[in-house]
């Protein structure tokens, strides 16, 4: 706080004797008169006193010198003096007043010498706390009072203030004037100016920081400065430059022998081992002579070495394969991502370069970049000289200076070698008791073949039963075989080295017999016929079985979703631990996965925020983020909680979702998801006439879709209204705001009540507006369902009028009366009779005579489905095109039960209704037996009319049998 006027004001009455009149005069009245007294301390002070209590209609003013605002908006002004009690004076009537008056007048310049009395604005009416009756002789034992006023100066350049004594004994002993500000201050790294606040007491104002020398900014830095000239909600901030790190709030460079590589590291470290720096302000140590660092290394680790040589390579030969092993190398260079980076091999050529080997050739796991130390090379040629070398190396193997690689060789031959396996077999020449098979020489013979093994078997017999046939070519033919019958084959080639492996298997079936093994006399289509049967009935057979267990499935499906039941909401205030109910309906979220970004409004119990949640494993979402301010009392803390306490027990798209709490750390905070677009009343006045009628009913949908949810789990929200419901950038709206709701008892007529009634609200439980209230809920106190469906009416007629105060100006007892008088809001301009109909039934007096949100969910969804029953306005007459064509049958404008006249004909329907004789006058208007009269919905307790369009008489009324309405 900084008292910035005192020396430009100079107001110490205490020592007048210095400024004299410098800043206060006289300028309207002089009966101020300036005079010496004795302070509580007894020392003498000098004083304006006036004292006039005998003379009726006193008007005594005192003005201070012009004031300059000095860039303030709102000032304050302490003004320290003492009072005489009335009581005290002899022979005073009504004269004597124990109050004066504090004006003010805002000017550009100071040259106003005469100021009207009219021109002044009155600040306030100042009494005192304390007056003092006694006197003594020469002394006063006088009490002091001190009050402090505020006035919002913000039109002109300065003021002047004036006191007006209107017949009290008053002496002013001092008059401090002064203004607030958030003092300069550095916070994250960033500096904040001195800032002078806002002209509202309840005013945020956003200042951007700067960061602070060798800096940078990691998040636009801001923070808001409060009325009361405390800094609030710091967002964002600077980190230290590379090479600084943060003393006390400013970067200080690191010392030789330290570094800082990153601004986001949390300051200066030590140089790694082989490493050093020599200067100020290092980013990255450098690497001692013979060691090195990756680019991939980071600053942090030790300078390293390349390895040396691997150790005690051995090889194993296995015919065409080789196994190598080796160890590690001896020096490892301080690092631990030693590889073999190279594995090579020369195939006899003589030469002493190191050739790739063939791409036939296998190498497992690898052979490059090898972290184990042994490697399996098979697929080698037979009888061939192959020199196998090894490299070791690590992250610094390749760069320049490093030397070069450290290897060791083995030169090993392979043995002779079974030929590889056959690759692909063909059959030819089919017949109902042989076949003929061919194949390819294996790809790799390892020598000369000298024979061919087949093996074959019934494939029902899997190799139980087989038969073995050996040929010197690459072909053979099978004879004895079974018709109609799958045979399996396996081929093999042998050379002087032994047999290879047997070929994948490859299947061949021979043809069918002409006669039957089962009887004579059966020709071929007779068994053509009867196989053919026979797949049919396999294939209906395969159908009824995946049709009854897909049946099975949905019958199972079915009573598994039934059988868990209905969801009950739970009252977290019957927890005698508010912290028991929290941990049980809301997730705990670590406070460093929230990232505030900047403050969007002010709650009843803080500030609300906008910013970034980041769970492990999941995506980043925004969040709107609610906390707690401190010094807050155990029912504050227990309010802010039962509210997450409530939201964390619903999962549904309509009710705004609850992501998680705060509470192991303050402030405590709760965490919803962020809804773009604000509440819905507002957004409304926002976009006025914007929407077209189905997206305000798909609006009304959500809301009554989040209120038959809640319900349904026998919970009653109590202050449903516009500003109450969230909207997101889908214009999806959401249910919010639980700090009224109350719980249902089982007993569906139970209700929840409160105490007392106090002016236009009902309290305790939290305020209840009028407006939004049924009947039975301001005059009993009683809420339940039925209540909240009155509101929803309401929410309705916000939502058609985009937004429009319901009631308009009247009062909270105008509206109470007008509803209890019958009065109903009229439909909205331009607002779909259907639509108006339901906000009526939702407003009937008795509560079992409205609908249940399943009934107007039902309603709405029948009304967008059927887009044309909203294009009638209230501004539009009935007519019997409209009738006729069906648009009267399709609006049904009631959802509670309904009478609906059945289907008649022309005939049917006069003589129902006793009005035979008007038979030939609607046939001659067109109607015949065969038209069919519509269905008309009726809704109980209202009035309907039927226009007929002059084809009956005048004056004839239409009677409806057993319809009463």
């Amino acid at each position: 706080i900084t008292f910035a006027l005192v020396n430009v004001l100079a107001i110490a009455i205490g020592d007048i004797s210095k400024y004299r009149n410098a800043n206060l005069n006289v300028c309207l009245h002089f009966q101020w008169e300036e005079v010496s007294i004795m302070d509580e301390k007894n020392i003498p002070i000098r004083t304006y006193q006036v004292c006039n209590v005998l003379e009726p209609s006193q008007n005594n003013w005192l003005r201070t010198d012009w004031i300059p605002r000095s860039g303030a908006q709102r000032v304050y002004v302490e003004v320290k003096f003492t009072l005489r009690d009335c009581n005290s004076l002899p022979g005073v009537t009504g004269t004597c007043k124990e109050t004066f008056n504090l004006y003010y007048h805002e000017s550009n310049d100071d040259r106003e010498s005469y100021i009207k009395e009219s021109s002044f604005i009155k600040v306030d009416t100042v009494a005192a706390d304390e007056s003092f009756t006694q006197v003594d002789v020469g002394d006063r034992i006088m009490k002091l009072n001190t009050e402090v006023r505020d006035v919002k100066v913000t039109t002109r350049k300065g003021f002047y203030l004036a006191f007006q004594d209107v017949g009290a004994c008053i002496a002013l002993v001092s008059v401090r004037v002064f203004y607030k500000t958030c003092p300069l201050t550095i916070r994250n790294l960033a500096t904040f100016p001195d800032t002078v606040t806002g002209a509202d007491t309840s005013s945020l104002v956003e200042v951007r920081g700067s960061c602070v020398n060798q800096s940078e900014e990691r998040e636009e830095p801001k923070m808001y400065c409060g009325a009361d000239g405390e800094w609030l909600v710091p967002i964002g901030g600077c980190l230290c430059n590379p090479g600084y790190e943060d003393k006390g709030g400013a970067c200080k460079a690191c010392t030789a022998g330290f570094y800082k590589a990153k601004s986001s590291d949390v300051g200066c470290s030590k140089c790694p081992p082989h490493s050093h720096s020599l200067r100020d302000g290092a980013t990255v140590c450098d690497c001692h002579s013979g060691y090195y660092r990756a680019d991939t290394d980071p600053p942090a680790m030790a300078c390293t070495q390349p390895p040396s040589a691997p150790q005690q390579l051995i090889s194993v030969v296995n015919k065409t394969s080789v196994v190598l092993e080796w160890s590690p190398p001896r020096r490892l260079g301080g690092r631990s991502d030693t590889k073999y980076p190279r594995l090579g091999s020369d195939s006899g050529s003589g030469s002493q370069l190191c050739l790739p080997c063939g791409s036939d050739v296998v190498f497992s796991p690898g052979q490059t970049d090898l972290k184990a130390t042994r490697v399996v090379v098979s697929e080698l040629r037979a009888h061939t000289h192959y020199t196998f070398i090894v490299q070791a190396g690590n992250g610094v193997s390749q760069i320049s200076g490093a030397g070069t690689a450290q290897s060791v060789s083995v030169t090993v031959t392979t043995n002779q070698a079974a030929p590889s396996p056959v690759s692909s077999i063909q059959a030819t020449d089919v017949t109902r008791h042989s076949l003929s098979l061919s194949w390819q020489q294996p790809d790799r013979p390892n020598g000369v073949i000298l024979e061919y093994e087949v093996k074959f078997y019934e494939k029902d017999q899997r190799e139980r039963s087989y038969r073995i046939m050996r040929t010197f070519s690459r072909s053979v033919d099978v004879t004895g075989l079974n018709p109609l019958t799958v045979y399996v084959f396996h081929v093999r080639a042998r050379t002087a080295a032994g047999y290879g492996e047997f070929s994948a298997s490859f299947e061949f079936s021979t043809n069918s017999d002409p006669f039957p093994l089962i009887g004579e006399g059966v020709n071929s289509a007779f068994l053509l016929l009867s196989v053919s049967g026979v797949g049919i009935l396999l294939l209906i057979s395969a159908a009824v079985f995946i049709i009854s267990r897909r049946y099975t499935h949905t019958n199972m499906h079915t009573l598994l979703s039934i059988e868990p039941g209905v969801k009950i909401y739970v009252d977290p205030f019957t927890y005698e631990d508010p912290d028991q109910a929290i941990h049980e309906f809301a997730k705990e979220i670590d406070v460093s996965s929230i990232h505030i970004e900047r403050v969007i409004g002010m709650g009843e119990f803080g500030e609300v925020c906008s910013g970034r949640l980041r769970l492990q494993g999941k995506r980043e979402i925004y969040v709107a983020i609610k906390s707690l301010k401190a010094g807050y009392s155990d029912k504050q803390r227990r309010d802010f909680l039962s509210e997450a306490s409530i939201m964390g027990q619903f999962d549904h798209p309509n009710i705004i979702r609850l992501e998680g709490v705060v509470t192991r750390c303050k402030p405590l905070m709760i965490i919803t998801e962020y809804m773009e677009n604000g509440s819905l009343d507002a957004f409304l006045r926002k976009h006025d006439g914007q929407f077209t009628v189905i997206q305000l009913v798909g609006m009304l949908r959500g809301i009554a879709s989040g209120m038959k949810y809640l319900s349904d789990m026998s919970y009653v929200h109590r202050d449903l209204a516009a500003r109450n419901i969230l909207v997101n950038s889908n214009l999806v709206c959401k249910v919010s705001d639980f700090g009224l709701s109350r719980v249902l008892e089982d007993d569906p007529e139970a209700a929840y009540t409160t105490r007392e009634a106090t002016g236009t609200y009902l309290s305790p439980g939290g305020k209840i507006p009028i407006r939004w209230t049924a009947p039975e809920a301001i005059a009993y106190r009683k809420f339940t369902t039925a209540s909240d469906v009155w509101s929803y009416g309401i929410v309705m007629w916000e939502v058609v009028s985009y937004g429009e105060r319901p009631y308009w100006d009247m009062n909270n007892q105008d509206v109470i009366k007008a509803i209890e008088e019958g009065y109903r809001l009229p439909a909205p301009m331009d607002c779909p009779v259907v639509l108006h109909q339901l906000m009526l039934d939702c407003w009937e007096r008795e509560r079992a005579e409205r609908p249940t949100f399943s009934q107007i969910l039902n309603m709405l969804d029948k009304l967008i489905r059927n887009p044309g029953t909203l294009r009638r306005t209230g501004g539009e007459r009935p007519t019997a095109t409209m009738l006729e064509s069906g648009v009267g049958s399709e609006v049904c404008v009631s959802v509670v039960p309904e009478v609906c006249m059945p289907e008649w004909s022309v005939c049917e329907w006069l003589q129902s209704i006793g009005l035979e004789r008007y038979r030939d006058t609607l046939a001659a208007a067109g109607y015949t037996n065969s038209t069919v009269f519509r269905t008309f919905c009726l809704s109980p307790r209202t009035h309907t009319t039927f226009l007929v369009n002059g084809i009956l008489g005048k004056d004839e009324r239409l009677q409806f049998p057993g319809v009463n309405t």
